[in-house]
């Protein structure tokens, strides 16, 4: 590692750019780059051929996605300008979990005007992480208006692809407005199953447990990606009376919806949740299932420490 960590930035780049298979292990030099590097970079990365730049974004992305430290978002801005579609879905995929509002822009440009319908998909989705972060206090209410208005443009507009339409309606879902219940109302009573399900999917970012009798109902539907979206759903609206209905749900016959109650169970917490997952923990002997529930034993457990943690404060508060 020492040895690579010493590798000429110029020399990082051609292997990236050129050697087979792709040096995974060098991406990490990509991260926080110095102004002259990420000058270097953008005059080499045009001459990249369309498969290797897919390659690198994607694998950029999943990095982001794995592990905190690391910052490709200069990449990424500039990836939301290529070329290549593909290219600019991994880009989005990438900002997820970035809070650099200057991205807003143009996501919302392409979100309404970019000609493949994926990446559009892709960034209503980035899109609706950026109203999260408005409606969690992590970014000013101002930038709000302007995300929602285009979402609901796109929602509303009477040629917009299905898939469009439930990417905007799933990023709408935790928005302070007053028309979001109605629609969120209207998906899920339109007969399209797709819409249905992005409806519940919504239902759950809303956190608003008027929802949560319609969730609950939904994990005992016939299809396979509801009943999974129904329990994701219930961990976002954090109900315990959740917890029996998602014990069910672990047995199920389709592993996707079995990974998504897991999940649910370290969302929502409490004593029942955990003891659930502890005794889980102890009888399952399937490896995915196990690595789910230990991540959601972990979620559970940094969740109530830091409850304790606003406790504690708040009584230090109380008492000078």
């Amino acid at each position: 590692m020492k040895r690579e960590e010493q590798l000429p930035f110029a020399s990082v780049l051609d292997a990236l750019f050129t050697k087979e298979p792709l040096p995974i292990h060098l991406l990490h030099r990509l991260s926080d780059m110095t102004v002259e590097e990420m000058a270097t970079f953008r005059a080499g990365w045009t001459a990249v051929p369309t498969p290797r730049r897919r390659i690198i974004v994607r694998h950029l992305a999943d990095l982001t996605e794995d592990n905190y430290v690391v910052d490709f978002v200069p990449i990424f801005r500039d990836c939301l300008s290529d070329p290549d579609d593909q290219v600019r879905v991994a880009a989005l995929d990438g900002v997820w979990d970035v809070t650099d509002t200057r991205l807003i822009s143009p996501i919302i440009q392409l979100m309404q005007s970019d000609p493949a319908d994926d990446v559009r998909v892709a960034a209503a989705g980035a899109l609706g992480h950026f109203v999260m972060l408005v409606e969690w206090g992590q970014l000013p209410e101002r930038f709000a208006p302007p995300m929602v208005t285009a979402l609901l443009a796109a929602y509303e507009q009477g040629d917009t692809a299905v898939l469009i339409r439930r990417a905007a309606l799933e990023a709408l879902g935790a928005a302070s407005h007053p028309r979001i219940a109605g629609l969120i109302d209207e998906a899920y009573e339109s007969g399209d199953e797709g819409l249905q399900i992005s409806a519940v999917f919504a239902m759950g970012a809303s956190a608003d447990k008027r929802w949560l009798v319609t969730v609950l109902g939904e994990m005992d539907s016939p299809n396979p990606e509801m009943r999974a979206e129904a329990a994701r759903a219930s961990g976002h609206l954090g109900s315990s009376d959740a917890v029996t209905h998602l014990e069910r749900l672990i047995a199920d016959d389709d592993i996707e919806v079995q990974l998504a109650a897991i999940e649910a169970l370290g969302r929502i917490g409490g004593d029942a949740a955990h003891n659930l997952l502890l005794r889980l923990a102890e009888e399952e002997e399937d490896g995915e299932l196990l690595d789910a529930i230990d991540e959601a034993l972990e979620e559970l457990s940094l969740f109530a420490g830091e409850f304790k943690f606003l406790e504690y404060d708040e009584e230090e508060e109380g008492n000078p």
